[in-house]
């Protein structure tokens, strides 16, 4: 049998505490607009640039629910691209400057920040090279250290 050709994520949908803050974590840090929202249990957006319908659905459950126990099965995060390496770098001020900012990476083929929303549900924002330049990192899977003042440096 032919396997099922899937060309792109449309949409992710997350289980969160408590829909408002989630959506005002998501608008203000990330810049998603609202679609659709039930008051207090679901929330539909759509990231500023994409042309999705909706690109996250945020479904309330509660604000005692326990958060996704760290390495457990399940999702561990969603990516998300950003235009530019200069985006990423501004998105690395406005995740330390909302308390999201986790990490950073240096993929070969990407250059990456990963932060958490309030419920602890992790996200990579990622600015992907341009397929000439992936060079020996197209057949490979690395993770390196990233120097982002750098790159935004060579591609200034």
């Amino acid at each position: 049998m032919e396997p099922v050709h899937v060309t792109e994520l449309n949409h992710a949908v997350l289980y969160v505490r408590d829909v408002p803050t989630a959506v005002e974590f998501y608008r203000d840090v990330l810049g998603f607009q609202v679609v659709d929202e039930m008051p207090g249990r679901a929330a539909f957006l759509r990231a500023g640039g994409s042309d999705n319908h909706h690109d996250l659905g945020l479904i309330g459950v509660g604000g005692g629910a326990p958060r996704p126990p760290h390495g457990a099965t399940g999702l561990y995060h969603l990516a998300w691209r950003v235009g530019s390496i200069h985006e990423l770098a501004r998105a690395r001020e406005v995740l330390a400057e909302a308390g999201a900012l986790r990490g950073q990476s240096d993929h070969g083929v990407s250059k990456s920040l990963y932060g958490a929303d309030p419920d602890g549900n992790e996200f990579e924002l990622m600015y992907l090279l341009p397929e000439d330049e992936w060079g020996d990192y197209a057949t490979r899977a690395v993770v390196q250290p990233l120097d982002l003042d750098r790159e935004v440096d060579q591609r200034s």
